[in-house]
């Protein structure tokens, strides 16, 4: 389902979206001294599924990753798919553990 959408850092804002048909995933996030908190989630329930929250989570580090800025997930169910996938964790700050 994500691979026909295109996700943007609608920096307005502050959070990241991808369209899908007629609804809209989005991740808030709030950016402070090379660090970006991710905030919240929201997926319409028309379009959620686990493949699809994995597949949105994994564009927007993707994105973040090329900015090379460290993450703060403050959502929990950003915190949880980070515990799920190690190769993240690398991603936060210092001292910072979930």
């Amino acid at each position: 389902m994500t691979e026909t959408a295109e996700l943007t850092d609608n920096d307005f804002l502050r959070q990241f979206e991808l369209k899908v048909e007629n609804d809209m995933a989005i991740i808030e996030y709030s950016l402070q001294e090379r660090k970006i908190f991710l905030t919240k989630m929201v997926i319409p329930d028309t379009i959620r599924s686990d493949e699809f929250e994995q597949d949105f989570i994994d564009l927007v580090f993707a994105n973040i990753k090329e900015r090379n800025i460290s993450v703060v997930p403050t959502s929990p169910e950003i915190a949880k798919f980070v515990r799920r996938n190690r190769k993240y964790k690398r991603m936060l700050p210092v001292g910072i553990r979930i």
